[in-house]
């Protein structure tokens, strides 16, 4: 197994909390530590002894430090190799002492990003030497182990307390994937930055995401699954079990289909295999709920389902009489709590206010198409009266609610609606005839009376049947994109039937 003892190792890093039981293993067994300014004091004040990396090199930290580490003997001492007897012999020459741990972490450049500082800021945060000596350590996993963040301290304490302060090839080869994970990942977020709005961003595509959580299995059992991320950022999971798959895909779609609904009234929004079976707007969270759930009951079990405001208790007692898988909300009030918790595997979500990205990425044949998301919303300033008459104020509000979640269902879709409540929708069908088709069943067979209610498509009507037969379902305004060589013919079976029309010019697919 090559087993191999630590006698010298070097320690630079940003973040120094969770080191100490780390450094104090080393202690205990005699090895010779090299530090820099920070990190140095640091471990003095646990009691350490330390070789300053200036007393190794024989040269200063230059240019406010962004040069410290840039030095023969310091990369002498990681890199060479024990078993060449040349390299064993130019060390000496040299006096190069061998460097048998490398502890860095990398400076926080992404979180730095994140925080919205000036570019100068962003700039001092690519690491240059902490990265190198990653890479040098990680390459020379033969002779070195190599300790790339905080997250590792824990378990490497431990290994060397088990090994009695010495790694076998097995355990620095692991450490040194994990090193060059760390180092990928960093490279691609400082090409991401530094690319935008330069030729290179729209030529290269680059994704790195962290952390790595396995997932019982894909979206069939037979599927292994990986989630890749941090969840953490955006929710805290309060209960139930682990999100699947299948969970993780329908809680996407209901986060960005309540996006649309962040600033209104109370809402609130069921979902079943990422298309909306229920989406309601009203005074009180409690209602918005019932009129959400009226629109199709038998769908909405074993849905997931997502509101704007906190969960208050009136609200709860209902939501629990539904078995659903997920729950998603801003807030649980005291009372709420305690009743949604009362099924075992019930995954209740508390999501947080957290920017997501800009870019959708999706596997394709034997590659990766990406896009922007769509976040385009239509409000009535956008609607364009094509048809005699124009829909009234109360149509209006209505084809704008119908608009926003017609945007968030799977095409071919159609959508009915009254102001704040959805009656019923047709997904994911071949031809938007067959759509408009089904939401009218839908609609009928819940009770829903579609005398005056509104219709949108998520693109335009390439023939006037769609406009006839919601007329003769008594629908009386239409929101569509428009754009077919026979907009007119539609345009003019909205005026015979006396219905208003209104184009957005916007196409929403979502395939």
């Amino acid at each position: 197994m090559s087993s191999q003892p630590i006698r010298s190792a070097l320690i630079s890093v940003y973040y120094k909390d969770r080191l100490e039981p780390l450094v104090a293993v080393l202690k205990q067994h005699g090895v010779k530590l090299y530090s820099t300014g920070g990190t140095q004091q640091f471990l003095e004040q646990q009691g350490a002894e330390v070789t300053a990396v200036e007393s190794l090199t024989g040269f200063p930290a230059v240019f406010g430090g962004r040069v410290k580490t840039l030095h023969p003997k310091v990369f002498g001492g990681i890199l060479q190799r024990r078993h060449e007897a040349s390299d064993t012999k130019e060390a000496e020459q040299h006096d190069i002492p061998p460097i048998d741990l490398v502890i860095v972490d990398l400076y926080p450049f992404e979180e730095t990003v994140a925080s919205g500082a000036p570019e100068a800021d962003v700039i001092e945060k690519i690491d240059i030497g902490g990265i190198s000596l990653l890479r040098a350590a990680a390459k020379n996993f033969r002779d070195v182990l190599v300790v790339s963040g905080r997250d590792q301290y824990e378990a490497v304490t431990e290994l060397l307390t088990q090994k009695n302060g010495a790694t076998d090839l097995e355990d620095r080869r692991h450490y040194a994937a994990a090193a060059f994970a760390a180092t990928s990942h960093y490279d691609t977020q400082i090409f991401n930055y530094i690319s935008q709005g330069t030729d290179l961003g729209g030529k290269s595509l680059r994704v790195s995401q962290q952390p790595a959580t396995p997932l019982r299995y894909g979206e069939n059992p037979h599927q292994a699954g990986t989630f890749y991320g941090d969840l953490s950022a955006l929710f805290d999971q309060l209960h139930g079990k682990q999100l699947s798959y299948n969970n993780l895909v329908d809680v996407d779609a209901a986060v960005a289909l309540m996006a649309e609904f962040e600033d209104g009234q109370p809402a609130c929004a069921i979902l079943k295999h990422t298309n909306a079976c229920g989406v309601a707007q009203a005074s009180t969270l409690h209602d918005a709920y019932l009129q959400a759930l009226a629109c199709d009951p038998v769908s909405a079990f074993g849905g997931v389902i997502i509101v704007n405001k906190p969960v208050d208790e009136a609200t709860a007692e209902e939501l629990n009489k539904l078995f659903f898988e997920v729950l998603i909300a801003p807030e649980f009030s005291e009372a709420a709590l305690p009743i949604l918790q009362s099924k075992k595997n019930r995954i209740l979500l508390r999501q947080k206010p957290v920017a997501l990205p800009a870019k959708q990425i999706k596997t394709l044949l034997n590659g990766i198409v990406e896009q922007d998301f769509d976040r385009q919303t239509e409000t009535a300033a956008d609607f364009k009266v094509v048809t005699k008459s124009a829909p009234t104020a109360e149509e209006t509000e209505a084809l704008v609610f119908a608009a926003k979640v017609c945007k968030h269902t799977k095409s071919n879709t159609i959508v009915l609606a009254r102001p704040g409540q959805l009656l019923a929708s047709g997904v994911g069908q071949t031809s938007r005839v067959d759509a408009l088709k089904q939401a009218i069943e839908k609609a009928k067979a819940f009770g829903f009376d579609l005398q005056g209610a509104v219709m949108a498509s998520d693109a335009f009507f390439p023939f006037p049947d769609c406009v006839e037969i919601a007329g003769q379902a008594g629908i009386r305004a239409v929101v569509q994109p428009g754009g077919s060589i026979k907009d007119q013919d539609s345009i003019a079976a909205c005026d015979q039937l006396g219905m208003a029309m209104v184009m957005t010019g916007v196409r929403h697919f979502k395939h």
